[in-house]
């Protein structure tokens, strides 16, 4: 599991039908000192999350399993499965 900021959203009207419905979000990752990481990927938004919100995303097989349906025909590849209320050190 990782952590980001989510600063962005994407559009895309034709994509892979398993993308459809789902609201796909710009993540850059940051360590726990709220620091920027160089990576930023597109995530699919599983939880509502907001630009400016801190948030969980997982990639790979998590992703594809964060939603119902059939993890061998999804594409997706990064999903945002919590937001952030608090971080505690």
């Amino acid at each position: 599991m990782h952590m980001g900021k989510v600063i962005g959203s994407v559009v895309s009207t034709q994509k892979d039908d398993s993308l459809v419905g789902r609201k796909l979000m710009i993540v850059q990752e940051i360590n726990s000192d709220l620091q920027d990481g160089l990576r930023q990927e597109v995530a699919a938004d599983t939880v509502g999350a907001g630009i400016g919100e801190y948030v969980l995303y997982v990639r790979g097989a998590g992703a594809r399993h964060s939603q119902p349906g059939d993890p061998h025909t999804d594409v997706m590849d990064a999903a945002i499965v919590g937001i952030i209320d608090r971080f505690d050190k």
